[in-house]
């Protein structure tokens, strides 16, 4: 049997990957700290098939505009270290996890492919963020090349589950905003207040769906490097609508400050690549993923 290695073993992925894999080795911080290379080479010295890397600092846009030296450090240092150890103590696998936030801030053309990586630098807001994150696909396509491994990244766009932290400033934008959905009904305010103008687009991804997906990659040894992402673009606007309805509130008043940075305006990836890969591949609908979101949250909001 196979030893596989899941870094980032608690968090939103991590945790749909326990039920899915069981007899897979998951690791949180409490652990191991990556961004000490004496641990993560001990770590990656016992002789591990595959690691599937998900560990990473996240945090909304406040959190990214506020901290970036602590952003890029820290992923910096998780992502070498973990790459790093895994090349010297010959892990033949290694599939990491990045996010569309790479991608440039502004292209010619939409959707973005793989090939348009670095065509620019990304968005300003959670610039540091994203540089850690394109350099480990940088990593990644130069120790394949000059050390002739077959190790691969996955680029997944916005992430939700109902194993998403629910505090604000570290929760993704889905756990979020149905935490504000949560409590303008049980104040009775009946008004949601939310940042930026709503025109932003944005591809959602479940989680539960990302972990399906590297559980094939698993299964059918694949080593291609591939943007992930559910089909539909939708603008902030309409996934709050959406979410509203999908919990019940759709009573609820939905206000933009319009003042607020809104990030990105759009950073939609192409999936042929994927489809080519998984061809029959069926997504959560957006709908059934956000009431999982909630039952969560309402259950994690009540203890």
């Amino acid at each position: 049997m196979a030893r596989i290695l899941v870094t980032g073993g608690t968090g939103m992925v991590g945790s749909h990957l326990r039920e899915l894999i069981p007899t897979a080795d998951f690791v949180g911080s409490r652990d191991c700290d990556l961004r000490n290379f004496p641990e993560v080479d001990e770590l990656l010295s016992k002789g591990w098939d595959r690691v599937i890397h998900l560990a990473a600092r996240v945090g909304g846009i406040l959190d990214n505009i506020e901290s970036p030296a602590e952003f890029i450090e820290d992923n910096l240092l998780m992502n070498t270290n973990l790459i790093r150890a895994a090349r010297i103590h010959g892990v033949p696998r290694l599939t990491a996890v990045l996010s569309t936030c790479i991608y440039p801030d502004t292209v010619n053309q939409y959707p973005m492919t793989e090939e348009m990586l670095h065509e620019g630098p990304p968005q300003s807001t959670n610039f540091a963020y994203a540089t850690a994150k394109r350099a480990m696909a940088v990593q990644i396509d130069s120790y394949n090349r000059q050390y002739g491994l077959q190790y691969n990244y996955l680029i997944p766009s916005n992430l939700y589950g109902e194993h998403d932290s629910i505090d604000f400033k570290k929760s993704h934008f889905l756990t979020a905003l149905i935490g504000k959905l949560v409590k303008a009904k049980t104040t009775e305010e009946g008004t949601v207040r939310l940042l930026g103008t709503g025109a932003p687009l944005r591809q959602f991804l479940y989680a539960g769906d990302l972990a399906r997906i590297l559980v094939e990659v698993v299964d059918r040894d694949l080593t291609d490097s591939f943007n992930v992402a559910a089909p539909g673009n939708l603008s902030i606007r309409e996934v709050a609508v959406i979410a509203a309805e999908a919990c019940g509130f759709d009573g609820l008043e939905i206000v933009f400050d319009n003042v607020s940075p809104d990030g990105q305006f759009r950073k939609d990836v192409s999936i042929e690549r994927f489809k080519r890969l998984m061809p029959d591949f069926e997504f959560t609908p957006i709908e059934l993923g956000i009431r999982r979101v909630f039952d969560s949250y309402l259950a994690a909001y009540n203890q």
